[in-house]
């Protein structure tokens, strides 16, 4: 597909008013993206573990105007109140996806939303942030579209929110997404993230993941510079590269349950991440010496108590635990014994492997 099979057919009328809300995950990537083209393109393709607990809730109220505006019109609340901070990364969302809706400027809008864990918390809100707003916008389409199928209405939700975050992506459906072209997965894309298509042990449909509150500031490089650092990278070609062959090693591994042979993978994946940041020009480490306590707890952990359990990094200070479903006692209790000293406030937060986003419908009274 291409961008154009996203332009609208024709609609069969425009709502006056109404009201709608999604509740969208976060997503934890196995193999990562980093680095991308204009349009948010990436570079390498990633796939992820959708969550379930860290969620972004918004509500999208939509009132149609007089006339169609020259410009956006719309009011943003964040936790109940008034964010301005946050409209330009809007506007810019809603400029990128105008030409696959174009009847954005005929309505004003009212979006409040919320996360369902702690506002500056260290968490990536991006992801789960613009997948619930493309799927609350992608629901406004369907009632113009009465031909709409399910599927179809994934796929441009992906999309769309690959628009305003590439990783928002991978937040629209579960369990495992995968994203970005790659010729060893079927019908795989750089538009859109897509469920994996191959055999999965069930030892991976009940995973977990613990998020270790390392550091819960403001990181001194954005994503999106980090991002561009890739380009004239040193060590670009060759992490791409990696990247495609991590995914065709995973096939068999999340098909045969191979835990070992998946802690290697994944933890080696996080690890790349920064080391393509701590090489970069200019460099910077993310990482913070509680981050490196924790990693070396793990595989001490790991070696003495003969548990599967292992890390991964977003482009943080902050370290996912992920464990199987028959861990999970052993694992809470080593994060209790030896991994909340290293948190700050001795915060963290306990997540599962979720199925996707959810529309939320009101209760009647």
């Amino acid at each position: 597909m291409t961008e154009k099979d996203f332009l609208p057919k024709a609609y069969t009328a425009l709502p006056a008013e109404g009201k709608v809300t999604w509740k969208a995950p976060s997503n934890i990537a196995l193999v990562k993206y980093w680095g991308k083209h204009p349009n948010q393109i990436p570079a390498n393709p990633s796939i992820s573990f959708t969550l379930d607990a860290c969620a972004t809730t918004t509500s999208v109220s939509f009132k149609k105007n007089s006339s169609k505006a020259s410009q956006f019109s719309f009011d943003l609340y964040f936790e109940g109140k008034s964010k301005p901070d946050f409209k330009p990364k809007v506007n810019t969302f809603l400029e990128r996806i105008e030409p696959y809706m174009p009847f954005l400027k005929e309505y004003q809008f009212t979006i409040e939303t919320s996360n369902s864990f702690p506002h500056s918390s260290g968490i990536a809100s991006s992801a789960s942030g613009m997948a619930a707003l493309a799927l609350c916008l992608m629901d406004m389409e369907r009632q113009m579209r009465s031909d709409m199928s399910q599927a179809e209405f994934n796929q441009k939700a992906s999309f769309l929110a690959r628009l305003g975050s590439g990783s928002a992506c991978r937040s629209i459906e579960g369990d495992l997404i995968a994203w970005g072209r790659h010729a060893g997965i079927p019908k795989s894309s750089d538009l859109y993230g897509i469920k994996y298509p191959f055999e999965v042990n069930p030892v991976f449909k009940k995973y977990h993941d613990i998020i270790l509150l390392v550091h819960k500031g403001q990181k001194q490089v954005s994503s999106t510079m980090g991002h561009n650092l890739m380009k004239g990278h040193p060590f670009a070609k060759e992490r791409f590269q990696q990247a495609h062959q991590n995914l065709d090693r995973l096939r068999p591994i999340l098909a045969q349950g191979a835990l070992d042979d998946f802690i290697e993978v994944v933890e080696s994946e996080a690890l790349t991440l920064h080391a393509m940041m701590m090489t970069s020009a200019p460099y910077f480490i993310l990482m913070k010496p509680d981050t490196l306590e924790i990693i070396n707890k793990i595989w001490d952990f790991r070696s003495r108590a003969k548990t599967p359990v292992c890390f991964t990094l977003d482009a943080g200070a902050n370290v996912h635990v992920l464990y199987p479903e028959s861990t999970r006692q052993k694992v809470i209790q080593f994060i209790q014994d030896e991994l909340v000293a290293h948190c700050e406030n001795g915060q963290y937060i306990c997540d599962r492997i979720g199925m996707g986003a959810k529309k939320i419908t009101p209760k009647r009274e």
